[in-house]
């Protein structure tokens, strides 16, 4: 294994060296005042790219404001819904849990994909599910200048997370003084059960810019306030058992079939409810020349967010009195409601983001970057009640302050001179990367649990996990039409500080690490100046987050829910693709297989009693399947922009010791088919019409693919929807955009339901 701090002092002269050299060529290149940020990117169709690198060896879509300025976009994560084979799970505006789903990654695996800002990392790999989400709000939709989103980890540049995608957001620095404001406000009416009612959001945005000589900044500020649809509702399975005398007559509850067919009663909204958010941000972002070819910039962002969870029962009794708890009878049968069935909750988090980046950027020769990144969770309160119904009882509350993750990546790359003049041409890169991830969670008693002090200990869980990495790739164009893309990385992890307590016990973990390499290649031919052929093939590891290897609880001297013992996830990838440059647009075939062992997923070890369900390895998932996209401008009539794509996955579990009724099965929330479409029309400069459509298959909730009714509460539907919305610029520095989401206000599900029909009204304006 290598020692915890590995040699920089080997990278730092290259960093050094290649400063100098861009100040030798300074008097070559002068007239670049304004240096652009560096970014692995690629361009399909209509949106030009900001920066491409030619040597990329993966499949890659890129949206720009072209394109989403014409989409309704209030998050960031908004502008990739209509991206091939990937989808976002976001529940509602505002969602605190929206996570991307690509290929064979469901929208459970948050830590199988990356996600960096003009570099800096805002993946919350802190640990993979919902929970833990990439950290969007740190960038402004108004901000982004370009989005390229990577398929799988074909290149060494990035981690093994990066096995579903890696997601590359740059954003823009003003070229003179600008200052802008954005309003936006949606409404959306949502029916289900005794729901029936409209919930109501708006945005607002403000940002101001300039480049004064050698030195530029954007500060944006962003507040967003909205009431969900309801989440979650409380059921239990429709009785059997005659009502008994003391049992409580109640009406108001619904019988619907779950996602298993069982006959089910909905009680009424419960866990996470009708969640009402407020989210305040801050982003300042600085630049400074220091000459033509050498710059350095810091970024601050801020992020305040605070959330309430409203429940509701629907059971009356007679005289029209709410009912939370006890023994009921519905229908004649006997019911038992747990005091927690309708327990709201409450919450609030502060979270900084500190970055600063030093480059250097000219065409040939030596370059050199160095990006350093702290995320800080400095405040994080969660409440919950212990039982429903209105008043200040006693709940629990959890604090997770003092939980973060720091970054560092060096990276230096050669550029041939005359990559055209001679077969073999070698674009280099070199680099080194560190992060560390800490994770600190307390749970307290308390007896008011909206605002009460804390009581008496719960349990707790912490721990850390550190990884350092080397890595090396070459392109290498050995004759004119071929080109060799190959390299290797190198990660060294490790987990430590890792303990679970409850009451008087403390249990600690003993440290873990693990080190692997990663080879990849990846060899393209250009059959001619417009088809491109490309096979590809890279190995991966997935390291374990904190949250998998050590939250949990404690129960008397025995520890469950954690798995301090878990493998990293090994995947082999491999990719054939061909893209074709016809029609004023670009087209792309795609095959594509990853056969992961030792998969990292929540699940129930059945062949122990009793039971234990935690992270556990499952023995080898396979995806495999077909992409085929189009995107293009003027496609057919002169105004007319059109990006449509097909994609077929097959994810199944081929070995799996702790649940072998899983084998052979679909994987979990990986559907058959996913299709989008997105036709914008240019009626001239100023104004323009979107309509797109979004498609969803078959998909599986559960490993043993049991939920044989899944278009309800409870279930992972299949669904089409229609999004549409018209943009007008009355002038160049003014637009408004009216727009609606799920058009035909469709009913359906991931597990939680997703929003109804949703309204939305913008205006923009900017000088």
């Amino acid at each position: 294994m290598l020692p915890r701090v590995l040699p920089l002092p080997l990278i730092a002269p290259i960093v050094v060296h290649a400063a100098h050299a861009a100040d030798a060529q300074t008097a070559d290149t002068a007239s670049a005042a304004t240096l652009p940020t560096v970014t692995v990117s690629a361009t399909t169709g209509a949106a030009p790219a900001a920066a491409v690198d030619p040597n990329l060896p993966a499949t890659v879509e890129t949206v720009t404001p072209a394109q989403f300025g014409n989409w309704n976009v209030v998050n960031t994560e908004d502008v990739l819904k209509y991206l091939p084979n990937l989808a976002v799970r976001k529940r509602y505006v505002g969602d605190l849990n929206s996570i991307i789903a690509v290929r064979g990654t469901s929208n459970t695996q948050s830590a199988r994909g990356l996600v960096y800002a003009d570099g800096l990392l805002l993946s919350n790999l802190l640990g993979n599910s919902y929970s833990f989400p990439p950290r969007w709000s740190m960038v402004f939709p108004d901000q982004i200048q370009q989005v390229d989103v990577i398929y799988g980890p074909y290149s060494a540049l990035y981690p093994g997370n990066s096995l579903g995608a890696t997601v590359l957001i740059t954003t823009r620095m003003p070229k003179q003084f600008e200052a802008n404001a954005d309003v936006k406000a949606f409404t959306q009416h949502f029916s289900l059960y005794g729901v029936n009612q409209n919930f109501n959001g708006s945005e607002m945005s403000a940002s101001i810019g300039d480049r004064i000589g050698k030195f530029s900044y954007l500060l944006g500020v962003n507040h967003l306030e909205n009431t969900s649809q309801p989440l979650q509702f409380a059921t239990l399975a429709q009785s059997t058992k005659p009502a008994q005398p003391g049992d409580v007559p109640v009406h108001g509850a619904y019988f619907y079939n779950n996602q298993t067919n069982t006959p089910t009663v909905v009680l009424g909204i419960n866990g996470e409810g009708m969640q009402h958010t407020v989210q305040d941000q801050f982003k300042l972002r600085m630049q400074y020349d220091f000459t033509p070819n050498v710059q350095g910039g810091v970024t601050l962002g801020y992020w305040h967010q605070t959330y309430s969870n409203a429940t509701s029962t629907f059971l009356y009794d007679a005289n029209g009195n709410p009912v939370y708890s006890g023994k009921v009878s519905i229908n004649g049968y006997e019911y038992t409601i747990p005091a927690a069935a309708f327990a709201p909750s409450r919450g609030w988090s502060e979270n900084w983001l500190y970055g600063a980046t030093l480059r250097t950027h000219q065409a040939t020769g030596w370059n050199a970057e160095a990006v350093a990144s702290y995320y800080d969770v400095s405040n994080s309160v969660a409440r919950t009640a212990n039982a429903g119904g209105p008043g200040n009882g006693p709940g629990v509350m959890t604090l997770g302050d003092g939980t973060g993750w720091k970054t560092l990546d060096l990276k230096t790359t050669w550029t041939p001179a005359t990559p055209d003049a001679g077969l073999t041409a070698h674009w280099l890169t070199f680099g080194y990367h560190y992060d560390d991830y800490a994770l600190d969670n307390r749970t307290y008693n308390t007896l008011a649990w909206r605002d009460g002090g804390a009581a008496s200990f719960a349990n707790a869980f912490a721990g850390k996990t550190e990884t350092q990495a080397l890595y090396a790739q070459d392109a290498w164009r050995f004759l004119p039409r071929w080109k060799f893309v190959y390299g290797v990385r190198y990660e060294n992890w490790r987990a430590y500080d890792g303990y679970q307590a409850l009451g008087g016990v403390n249990v600690p973990y003993a440290n873990v690490g693990d080190h692997h390499f990663s080879p990849k290649a990846s060899l393209s031919f250009d059959v001619t100046d417009d088809l491109t052929l490309r096979a590809s093939i890279a190995r991966a590891y997935r390291f374990p987050t904190v949250s998998e290897l050590f939250q949990g609880q404690v129960n008397g001297s025995s520890i469950v829910n954690n798995n301090p013992n878990l493998r990293p996830e090994d995947d082999l990838s491999k990719e054939l693709s061909a893209e074709w440059a016809h029609w004023n647009g670009l087209f792309r075939l795609t095959l594509f297989q990853d056969d992961v062992k030792n998969t990292i997923f929540s699940q129930t070890d059945t062949t122990v009693i009793p039971n234990v369900t935690n992270f556990q390895n499952i023995g080898k998932v396979r995806s495999r399947g077909v992409e085929t996209s189009y995107q293009g401008e003027d496609v057919v009539l002169r105004g007319l922009d059109l990006a449509a794509s097909v994609a077929y996955t097959q994810s199944k579990i081929l070995e799996n010791a702790q649940n072998p009724a899983s084998v052979g099965k679909y994987f979990y929330r990986i559907p058959l088919w996913r299709a989008n479409l997105v036709a914008t029309y240019r009626f001239d400069a100023r104004s323009a019409f979107t309509l797109a459509a979004r498609y969803s298959g078959r998909q599986y909730n559960t490993l043993t693919n049991t939920d044989t009714n899944p278009n309800v509460f409870g279930g992972t539907s299949t669904y089409t929807v229609a999004d549409v919305k018209y943009t007008i610029r009355p002038t160049k520095k003014s637009e408004i955009g009216v727009g609606i989401d799920n058009l035909f206000d469709a009913r359906y599900f991931v597990y939680h339901p997703y929003p109804g029909r949703t309204y939305y009204l913008e205006a923009k304006l900017g000088i």
